[in-house]
């Protein structure tokens, strides 16, 4: 079975080359952790299965990716006995196995680690989101060994990734977390939050789970209100990222200053300021949606080329 990408001939992926994901794409589409960043290299399997010799490995320590010195997937590798691996899928038309290296385990001789939640993680696009996915998966299957409903073992579904229970029947898929963030803006400021613990001077964009019996837009006015205390309007969708730290699809937004006096959530902020767009703080790297709808607006003022 082939993924819906790989069978959309008219989507190409965008060129490959180390740290490219700091590129400013025009389109959140390519963003880093969506799949299109693979098409064409990679297919996802219909379900686990067993390792197939000849192919290349996607190994996983936590957050730490482990390639060759030259930066590509090793094609040999002797896992310890406690590392869980399967097939995933085919990266370039090779059996692609996922690896998850024991986390008491001393690194794999000769390979080089990477930390996928680096700024900079110093790897392709392709083999950065390949890697997201991986993690993605392995959360998954850690959170599918027994039944939300009755505790009962599950059981792998043919030609799926999906579970069903060998108690109750019930069929479970991978949870995927939806989540807003959007960029307020007020003539040339935008309005910028911080969380406590995160590095020194930086901030960010409102942004929150969307709520039970919310849609998107009405999850986007909520968080602004609860966090800041802002009005909005003239909501717009811009686009979305896969963020597999652990499992959630952040929906990006842009909204109007219509109102109101900041007001700081203390619960959940440290600050939460205007900015002008001459004058920003410290920003999230580019690898995210939410430093895409920041350099997207600041392109539009022509603030940046």
């Amino acid at each position: 079975m082939k993924s819906p990408l790989s069978q959309r001939g008219s989507m190409s992926a965008p060129p490959v080359s180390p740290a490219c994901f700091a590129q400013a794409f025009e389109d959140a589409l390519f963003l880093p952790f969506n799949r299109t960043s693979l098409a064409g290299r990679f297919e996802l399997a219909a379900a686990p299965a067993p390792v197939i010799e000849g192919g290349v490995w996607l190994v996983l320590q936590g957050a730490q990716l482990y390639l060759t010195a030259a930066g590509d997937l090793p094609d040999e590798l002797q896992p310890p006995a406690t590392a869980e691996c399967c097939l995933c899928g085919w990266w370039q038309q090779r059996p692609c196995a996922l690896c998850r290296w024991p986390q008491e385990a001393s690194p794999p001789v000769g390979l080089v680690g990477y930390n996928l939640q680096a700024e900079e993680p110093g790897i392709s696009l392709a083999l950065l989101s390949l890697a997201a996915l991986g993690r993605q998966l392995l959360h998954w299957l850690d959170n599918s060994r027994c039944c939300s409903a009755c505790g009962t073992p599950l059981q792998a579904l043919a030609r799926s990734w999906g579970r069903r229970c060998s108690g109750c029947a019930r069929e479970h898929y991978p949870h995927i977390h939806p989540c807003i963030i959007v960029l307020v803006q007020r003539g040339e400021q935008v309005l910028l939050t911080r969380k406590a613990g995160w590095k020194a001077g930086r901030y960010s964009l409102v942004a929150g789970f969307v709520d039970v019996g919310e849609c998107l837009e009405e999850t986007v006015v909520r968080e602004v209100r609860e966090e800041t205390g802002i009005a909005i309007t003239n909501l717009r969708y811009v686009g979305s990222q896969g963020w597999p730290f652990p499992s959630q699809l952040m929906v990006g937004f842009t909204a109007d200053y219509a109102g109101g006096d900041i007001q700081v959530e203390e619960a959940e902020l440290e600050d939460a300021r205007w900015f002008s767009c001459h004058d920003l703080p410290l920003l999230p790297g580019r690898r995210s949606i939410s430093r895409f709808l920041i350099d997207r607006h600041l392109k539009q003022l022509g603030v940046l080329p």
